[in-house]
């Protein structure tokens, strides 16, 4: 799998390009601003691209920005962004378009090499892997005021976060150590809530969970 790494950080970079390849990825490309990214998505076709938000030149959302662009000139192109804090107008950016194969997570879980490769593999086969914290403050900016959430059951909350999360039936029944057919219950009734429509694809019901989460109130 060809991976395309951007991050400015020269530490943070290579540590990266260590673990990813000590994990079996192959690195296209390291690169450290936003036009050396831009060039490396046109020409190094990777599998998927990990990019920082905040590269040179303007140290703002320029990691982010060459992404996008480089999802428009390829569509579907994996991107799993980094960033050192929650910006839910980023990952809203990164969500628009609904087709999947993103991730937004806090550089905090880079340190947990299975959790972080976990996430690039999942994004890299058009899955979703969406940052627990982004989740949270989704949930939180929602739920005051907002009935359909304030049904869910502690347990369904908990449920919905996982899958938020992009984590399939099996994946939320092993963290929360419970039967897949339970965590079927708790899902069924969670889209039942939230009046969204059963999906056995996992990718599109998180992007159906996110897009009803952050839509504008």
């Amino acid at each position: 799998m060809r991976v395309v790494l951007a991050e400015d950080l020269f530490l943070l970079r290579d540590g990266l390009v260590r673990m990813l390849e000590a994990y079996g990825f192959e690195i296209a490309a390291a690169v450290e601003s936003g036009p050396e990214l831009s060039r490396a998505l046109a020409e190094a076709a990777p599998d998927v691209a990990v990019v920082d938000v905040r590269l040179p030149p303007t140290h703002t959302d320029e990691g982010l920005q060459c992404a996008l662009a480089a999802r428009r000139a390829r569509p579907g192109l994996p991107v799993l962004v980094l960033s050192q804090h929650v910006e839910q107008l980023y990952a809203r950016e990164l969500l628009a378009d609904g087709t999947g194969g993103v991730g937004y997570l806090l550089k905090d879980r880079v340190f947990d090499a299975e959790q972080f490769v976990d996430a690039v593999r999942r994004v890299a086969a058009g899955g979703t892997a969406m940052d627990p914290q982004v989740i949270q403050q989704l949930l939180s900016r929602r739920s005051a005021g907002d009935q359909p959430l304030a049904r869910l059951t502690p347990r369904e909350r908990e449920v919905l976060e996982l899958m938020a999360q992009g984590r399939s039936n099996a994946g939320i029944a092993a963290q929360l150590v419970v039967t897949e057919r339970a965590v079927a219950k708790h899902t069924s009734n969670i889209f039942a809530k939230l009046g969204l429509e059963v999906s056995d694809d996992d990718n599109r019901r998180v992007l159906a969970v996110l897009a009803h989460l952050d839509r504008d109130r």
